[in-house]
């Protein structure tokens, strides 16, 4: 866990957060998180992600489609989820 946070923390300062690889951090830090059963930071990982993924890679790209499977299946297995966390 420590290695992909501060890998995805590194990429943030290097790149910033609409760069490419940055998003593709993000989201192995997500199924990371995810792995761990860690639902409530994915949620909030993928907040701040999937709009930034949308705008610079397209709706239909694939670390896209990724982001929005990661947090679907992280909805999904959290007990605690509300309709809230879908909006």
């Amino acid at each position: 866990l420590n290695l992909y946070r501060d890998v995805y923390s590194g990429e943030l300062i290097l790149y910033g957060t609409a760069h490419e690889q940055t998003i593709i951090s993000a989201s192995n830090y997500a199924w990371t998180l995810k792995a761990l059963h860690r639902y409530d930071e994915v949620k909030t990982l993928m907040h701040k992600t999937l709009p930034v993924a949308r705008r610079v890679l397209g709706e239909s790209d694939i670390t896209t489609l990724r982001l929005r499977w990661n947090y679907a299946s992280s909805l999904y297995l959290d007990s605690g989820a509300t309709l809230d966390d879908l909006r």
